[in-house]
């Protein structure tokens, strides 16, 4: 059974919430500000968190923040629609997605099965019993022992941009749109998935180019989308 965190300083909102997981077989953690959502990461396996961005004593994106330096757990930010600097913000800060109050039950219950699903597949949870070997120049993704390597030296990626890395370098040379790459790696519709896409895109090459201004490895095509080079 997965453990999920629910982290908001409204209550009615962390019961709602509480009642759709529940009846989906998760077991349910919460918490009503970011000390205490801490307090109960350092405490139990979690393995995703629902994080509320405005809240009192440390708000979401100042437990983001602090929860990055240790932990790869999803986090999925739970924001209101005037909260769009701080949706980016937050996504700068290694939030794996967001979805906007109020939010259509169905909705939020995808969204937690698919950061869940990439999560157990990276190996965070479980091993992969099978895994392959990509590689373009100097650029390694071994998709075994879930290590990406940059001319020998590996380099920490979050699940979700692991999944990116992995689906662009599977098809190197190819050019997909940001609804293509969404839809292969979420597994559900990518409409609206623009500032997403282009955010953990960023991260990605922030840690696997010499020059993220000038990419070796992963270039955008523009008006089209992105592509992993293939070097020979």
């Amino acid at each position: 059974m997965y453990n999920i965190l629910v982290v908001d300083d409204d209550k009615e909102i962390v019961g709602a919430i509480e009642i759709y997981l529940k009846n989906e077989g998760y077991n349910i953690l919460k918490a009503y500000n970011g000390k205490e959502a801490l307090d109960l990461v350092n405490k139990n396996d979690i393995h995703l968190i629902l994080l509320d961005i405005m809240m009192p004593e440390k708000d979401g994106l100042e437990t983001l923040e602090e929860l990055r330096k240790t932990k790869n757990i999803p986090v999925i930010l739970l924001s209101a629609k005037s909260e769009d600097y701080d949706k980016i913000g937050g996504l700068n800060l290694g939030a794996d997605d967001y979805i906007t109050k109020p939010f259509n039950p169905l909705e939020l219950i995808a969204r937690v099965k698919s950061h869940l699903r990439r999560y157990v597949s990276l190996g965070t949870i479980k091993k992969e019993e099978d895994g392959n070997v990509y590689s373009t120049g100097g650029l390694v993704l071994n998709d075994d022992t879930k290590k990406v390597l940059v001319d020998g030296k590996e380099v920490k990626l979050t699940a979700t941009e692991f999944n990116i890395l992995k689906f662009l370098i599977q098809n190197k040379g190819k050019v997909y749109s940001i609804p293509d790459i969404y839809e292969n790696v979420w597994k559900e519709e990518g409409f609206g998935a623009e500032n997403i896409i282009a955010v953990h895109i960023r991260h990605i090459r922030e840690k696997i180019e010499i020059n993220p201004k000038e990419p070796r490895y992963l270039k955008v095509i523009w008006g089209v989308g992105y592509k992993i080079e293939d070097e020979k």
